[in-house]
């Protein structure tokens, strides 16, 4: 199995760990690594159920689209950020390739 595969499993592994000993279904964690994708963000989710041990599933229903919400801003960021520099690599190049 692959080292990323792995390392998923590994943070949906602890994630459920953390769900299931603040009383919450092992369902709603799995669901919740799904949605939340990598990792590193499955990895902060958890993070965030050790350090405010939230009592209600809608806090931690609430926390995971923030994460999901600022992965996805980030990406947009970066998709923008790299639109900006072909243009700018056109426009230091010319256009139509005239100078």
């Amino acid at each position: 199995m692959a080292d990323g595969r792995m390392e998923w499993l590994r943070a949906r592994e602890e994630l459920i760990t953390a769900m299931t000993s603040l009383g919450h279904s092992e369902e709603l964690a799995v669901l919740l690594a799904k949605q939340l994708g990598g990792p590193k963000a499955i990895r902060r989710m958890t993070a965030y159920l050790h350090h405010a041990k939230p009592r209600h599933v809608e806090e931690v229903v609430d926390e995971a689209l923030a994460i999901c919400a600022e992965i996805d801003a980030w990406r947009k960021k970066k998709e923008g950020e790299e639109a900006n520099a072909k243009i700018t690599e056109m426009y230091n190049s010319g256009l139509d390739g005239e100078e």
